[in-house]
């Protein structure tokens, strides 16, 4: 049973890889993906292996506590039914945790866009240099998306593009540089990308050492491509256009102050968890329910239908919704692998053929530019145990950065890319010839600097 449910898996995989040619939205495969593998895994009959793990036998502890005289006329097929659910219940706890985080920091970002806030920061960029627009563009991207997250800040990024650079070619360039730019950025904050927020929810890195051991690394892969960009980079901006339906044009009431009160719930998640000790989902719909009650209170002379696309009622109404389900339906799919410890025995067979960590976890990153990063994560956040590899390991810091800047050497490796991809329609083969190398570049320059940093620290 345990390979029919890898190869439902894989099936799965496929089917969201492919999800364009197939034309069945990536969600629906997640989903059924997840609910048949727990599934069949719950009709299966149970693995010696299994049964003699330390994890069922810590389960059989705590169920003994619980039923009492009822656990000893349960026989073993009915204790791996127990042990299932427990199992399942455990990982939605987890998946529940990282889907209200996103929810709150993606309802907050969008009812700080419904107010036009990002205006005060991109509204600021006037230069006419193709070289110094392309530095700055990127700086912009990258400190941003530390901020946000990387598939918001690429959206707002490319927005402001398009009335920067009108000339099509350009422009298209400059759109794969906001992709690495931001997948780099996202890489060294606990909220900027969706793969190092499952880390630090999970409890493997802390927020102060990713931000320490990640932070130069994500700068040298920026940095990396910006320089040689500098000596190589061609063209001329042209005119701008005059958009007189330009949706950022005319400022909406509030707009900096929801600006600087969506930041400031952002940033304060990570010290609300530190000196709470409590989940930070807590402290983003903290941040969510503040904004709301102001984003309320600052509109009091418009009508009722048109208010709500200003609070955060409307903003809920445009939140990525099947994206969040995607999160849900490839989590709990690779929960079910985690549990039948399939990714456990997987981590020691590769340690056995490759012998070394860091060249997994570099491949892992790689291979995140092919597939989406987010279940490579928790697939890798199963395959290493935390009693083997503590809080703020190697092996979890140099994850969360290869996993965050792999994305980018193919434009279909992350939400950003996908994101941009469809804005400017840009091809998959375009993309290859003048990105991926580039984006190669920034990914082995970071880490390189991530290893050589370890070293000699």
């Amino acid at each position: 049973m345990e390979l029919i449910i890898i190869v439902v898996f894989v099936l799965g995989y496929t089917c969201i890889a492919l999800e364009h040619p197939l034309k069945i939205n990536k969600t629906a495969s997640a989903i059924l993906t997840g609910v048949i593998c727990w599934t069949l895994f719950a009709l299966s009959t149970p693995q010696d292996s299994l049964l003699k793990s330390a994890e069922f036998n810590r389960f059989l502890e705590v169920l003994k506590l619980e039923l009492h005289e009822k656990f000893l006329a349960l026989n073993q097929e009915e204790l791996f039914r127990h042990f299932v659910v427990s199992e399942l219940s455990h990982h939605l706890a987890s998946i529940a945790e990282i889907l209200f985080f996103l929810m709150g920091a993606m309802t907050i970002v969008e009812l700080v866009d419904a107010h036009h806030g990002f205006r005060f920061i991109t509204d600021r960029i006037k230069t006419k240099n193709v070289k110094t627009l392309l530095w700055i563009i990127c700086w912009v991207t990258f400190f941003l998306s530390s901020i946000l997250d990387n598939l918001t800040t690429s959206i707002v990024m490319v927005s402001l593009i398009r009335k920067l650079v009108p000339q099509k070619d350009l422009r298209l360039f400059f759109a794969g540089m906001v992709v690495i730019a931001a997948n780099a950025g996202g890489a060294w904050t606990p909220i900027g990308d969706v793969t190092t927020t499952m880390l630090w929810i999970g409890g493997q890195i802390s927020t102060m050492s990713i931000m320490k051991a990640v932070f130069l690394p994500s700068v040298i892969c920026i940095l990396a491509p910006l320089i040689y960009l500098s000596f190589t980079l061609k063209g001329e901006l042209g005119e701008p256009s005059q958009d007189n339906n330009d949706p950022l044009k005319g400022a909406i009431k509030g707009g900096k102050l929801m600006l600087i009160l969506g930041v400031g719930a952002l940033v304060s998640v990570p010290i609300f968890k530190t000196f709470t000790h409590l989940p930070p989902y807590l402290g983003m719909l903290g941040g969510l329910g503040m904004l709301w009650v102001v984003s309320e209170l600052i509109h009091p002379e418009l009508e009722e239908a048109v208010k709500k696309n200003f609070t955060a009622a409307g903003a809920l109404a445009r939140i990525d919704v099947p994206s969040v389900l995607f999160f849900l339906g490839i989590l709990l799919a690779v929960g079910a692998l985690e549990s039948m410890l399939t990714l456990h025995n997987l981590a020691e067979s590769l340690a056995q053929v490759l012998g070394d960590n860091r060249i997994i976890i570099t491949l892992i990153g790689m291979f995140s530019a092919i597939v989406d990063n987010v279940p490579l994560v928790a697939a890798s956040m199963g395959m290493y145990s935390m009693d083997v590899y503590p809080q703020d390991h190697l092996i979890w810091e140099y994850l969360a950065y290869c996993a965050g800047t792999g994305g980018s050497i193919l434009i279909i490796g992350s939400a950003a890319g996908v994101a941009v991809m469809g804005m400017e329609k840009i091809d998959f083969i375009w993309y290859i010839k003048k990105v991926s190398i580039i984006a190669l570049i920034g990914y082995f320059a970071g880490a390189i600097t991530y290893l050589i940093m370890k070293l000699l620290l």
